[in-house]
């Protein structure tokens, strides 16, 4: 499974997003950040938005981590 954070700098949410993903992945997977302000189109799509969680390319949450869903997931999974 492909993991994606779309965050930016200093963004609190993304940081206590971040770390829970990690939490619940438990050295499983590691999730690719990526800074939306590092390119134009990120941050034109998810400026309001983040943090936006994606999984194989498919938006699993934003703002805050759906635990049931990752659970789900990575059940599905292993």
């Amino acid at each position: 499974m492909t993991w994606v954070v779309y965050s930016r700098r200093g963004c609190h949410l993304c940081e206590v997003l971040i770390e829970e993903l990690l939490e619940e992945l438990g050295g499983r997977e590691t999730p690719e950040i990526r800074d939306i302000d590092s390119r134009a189109d990120w941050r034109e799509k998810y400026d309001t938005r983040i943090p936006v969680v994606e999984v194989d390319g498919e938006w699993l949450c934003e703002h805050r981590l759906d635990r049931p869903r990752v659970k789900a997931l990575l059940a599905d999974s292993f």
